[in-house]
């Protein structure tokens, strides 16, 4: 029953909206006696409660020759706790009608529940039991091996995912981030148990921690329940700062031979910039114009609409507190790929060299700021958004400034960012295809 009324509110939720967009998010924050960053947001319009938490806790902690540790240890949270055993754990939340999941990242672990309010003291005992007192037991740490080693292994046959490791790995030499988050078959397998509970013992802790919480509760009452649930989780280590990266060789060209596809999969770019880079929010309205605005982009109108020479063709800014890339990611025939990493280089000199037009501009701002309070429609995604605001130390005002931030971008901001941050002259190139028959013409 408790269940069922559940999927009911998130039904409501989704077909007629929860008013996110019209309510201000504006959190109140907080920093608790053991070091945690507490965000919070009342919303009343439903008697459901959000949590997402960051942990410093990525795959850059990651021990040598046990590449897929943190990965790992996130996936076996919620796979028993000295209170609990996995089924336990999953019939508690199956009965609740709530939802309680960890993931991992480069450099953040996640963590996430959604629950009713009235369950939110059990909810509360479950996540701190996962954060304080996982015992990652034998038989759930083969299990979960055998499942990422199955992911690993379907990764490398899919040639999306092997452009961007092989980009990933040119691009941050000699880098935590040049591997991917899950690791390799041979460093998941050697993962000890010890091994998990000593990462989970070191990085799982509260001043290492940022939790946000969106609902229908007051700050006042979730700082009083944490204070009760948290009572016993103490203070480790503090965050590492951010890792001081090699520059890449060389400029080069990456082909990987897969005499199976008929098309190619290509990723052409550079190192980017960090997420508190001033010129960020330029840089978010030049990339639309170039091939992030989907069909109203330059390289989707050049390189599809006028040539068909790729069915799917975009470019980003990926902005991470540390570091950042830029990407151009296109498919299209073997036959046509070198055309199409051609067209996509005069795009990149093209936006340096000529002012964007005003109706370009427009479009761009009026997408993005228009697009901004979709991010408010779940009080899971406005608790996500709010700990990533705290991360990348954004101001608790940033949801208010942020159309401000992006309607102030003039033209020529559009083209000095442009000539700053697009370097013809660094592009890393991956092509993964059937190499015979992508030559020079």
């Amino acid at each position: 029953m408790k269940k069922s009324f559940f999927l009911l509110l998130v039904i409501s939720l989704l077909l007629f909206g929860s008013g996110f967009g019209q309510t201000a998010v504006t959190p109140r924050r907080s920093v608790l006696n053991n070091g945690m960053v507490l965000l919070t947001s009342e919303q009343r319009s439903l008697p459901m409660v959000s949590i997402e938490m960051l942990i410093h806790a990525g795959s850059r902690y990651d021990k040598p020759k046990q590449e897929g540790l943190a990965n790992l240890t996130a996936k076996l949270l919620t796979e028993g706790t000295g209170q609990r055993t996995s089924q336990q754990i999953s019939e508690t939340l199956d009965f609740l009608g709530a939802s309680l999941s960890a993931d991992s990242g480069e450099d953040l672990a996640s963590v996430s529940l959604t629950i009713l309010k009235k369950d939110l003291p059990v909810g509360l005992e479950l996540l701190a039991e996962v954060l304080t007192s996982s015992v990652f037991p034998q038989e759930e740490i083969e299990r979960q091996k055998q499942a990422v080693i199955a992911s690993i292994r379907a990764r490398q046959e899919q040639p999306g995912e092997i452009a961007e490791m092989r980009f990933s790995a040119a691009l941050f030499p000699e880098s935590p981030y040049s591997r991917p988050v899950e690791g390799n078959e041979a460093s998941v397998t050697a993962i000890p148990q010890s091994g998990l509970k000593e990462f989970h013992q070191r990085y799982y802790r509260p001043n290492r921690s940022i939790m946000a919480v969106v609902g229908d509760i007051s700050h006042e009452e979730i700082t009083q329940a944490l204070g009760r649930a948290f009572r016993s989780w103490s203070k480790g280590e503090p965050p590492a700062k951010p890792l001081a990266l090699s520059t890449p060789a060389a400029v080069e060209t990456i082909r990987v031979n897969k005499d199976h596809l008929t098309q190619a999969n290509i990723v052409v770019g550079h190192r980017g910039v960090g997420r508190g880079n001033p010129d960020y929010y330029a840089l978010q309205v030049m990339n639309y114009i170039l091939g992030g605005g989907g069909f109203s982009s330059r390289a989707m109108d050049s390189i599809r609409n006028e040539r068909g020479l790729a069915y799917s063709v975009y470019s980003y800014f990926s902005a991470e507190k540390g570091r950042g890339t830029f990407q151009f990611v296109m498919q299209t025939k073997n036959e046509t790929a070198l055309e199409a990493i051609r067209i996509a280089k005069e795009e990149i000199r093209r936006i340096r060299a000529e002012p964007v037009s005003e109706t370009e501009l427009n479009e761009a701002k009026d997408y993005l700021t228009g697009s901004f309070p979709l991010r408010f429609d779940t009080t899971r995604r406005v608790a996500n958004f709010l700990a990533q605001v705290e991360y990348f130390e954004l101001g608790l005002d940033y949801p208010e400034r942020y159309p401000d931030l992006i309607r102030k971008v003039r033209r020529d901001d559009v083209q000095r960012v442009a000539q700053k941050y697009l370097e013809p002259g660094k592009l890393i190139t991956v092509i993964v295809g059937n190499q015979s028959k992508i030559s020079e013409k």
